[in-house]
């Protein structure tokens, strides 16, 4: 599956993890399981609470998410890879407001004319269809 991490990856980015105990009864499970559902969310883009079960527990595998953030796991994931020449720079592997531009609409830009014809095409249906047009008594006849 094209979200799965293959042996080769994992070979690389699995000994970076933390190691994860378990926390009161429960069993801390596999990192590689937890890895795979993080980056299905994030090449997916779906929410948490959608992750297929076959990754575990959406809850489980986002608060792990949290936590490795917090520890600054994937910036040492990325250094690492940095430094193995796996990869050049941290350019190619993030996303930011800095690579990612806005539609000119987003940013509350008037449309061009397109949009002004869709805006009096609506304009003209809303005179037409107006109670006004009707007349005093409505469309019933009165009694």
């Amino acid at each position: 599956m094209r979200t799965e991490i293959s042996d080769g990856e994992w070979a690389v980015i699995g000994p970076l993890l933390p190691s994860e105990r378990g926390r009161g009864c429960r069993p801390a499970h596999d990192n590689r399981r937890f890895f795979n559902g993080i980056n299905y969310v994030l090449r997916t883009g779906i929410p948490w609470r959608d992750l297929p079960e076959r990754y575990g527990n959406w809850n489980s595998i986002f608060r792990r998410f949290r936590r490795w953030c917090v520890q600054g796991v994937f910036d040492e994931i990325l250094e690492t890879l940095v430094e193995l020449g796996i990869t050049d720079d941290w350019k190619d592997q993030m996303v930011d407001s800095t690579t990612v531009r806005g539609h000119s609409q987003a940013a509350g830009a008037k449309g061009g004319p397109a949009r002004r014809d869709l805006v009096v095409r609506a304009a003209a249906l809303r005179a037409r269809s107006t109670h006004g047009a009707i007349g005093p008594g409505g469309p019933w006849p009165s009694s």
